[in-house]
């Protein structure tokens, strides 16, 4: 699995997070359900959040709205085709102000 979020350096309001999923052979994961969760890393914070839609095999796009700068985590709820679960955090240091 990889994710990107863009552009960098992210900065305050809607950012597109993209995520590439791939099995042990590095083949495309088609069908996943993806939801995105942006949690600011200190406590006060609501949550803001995001499904991402599968636009080509593998590859799934979202956007959130980074609204406050800051160091945010965001959080990769996935559920696979089979039911399977997998949980990814992507650390978002020092996204800056518009």
């Amino acid at each position: 699995m990889r994710e990107e979020i863009a552009p960098t350096p992210v900065r305050e309001g809607m950012e597109s997070v993209t995520i590439h999923l791939t099995n042990a052979q590095g083949e495309p994961v088609k069908s996943a359900h993806i939801k995105v969760e942006g949690d600011m890393t200190h406590p006060g914070m609501a949550p803001v959040f995001g499904d991402a839609a599968e636009s080509s095999p593998g590859t799934y796009r979202s956007a959130i709205d980074f609204n406050m700068p800051g160091d945010w985590a965001v959080l990769l709820h996935i559920r696979l085709a089979d039911g399977r679960r997998i949980e990814r955090q992507v650390d978002v240091k020092g996204v800056q102000a518009r």
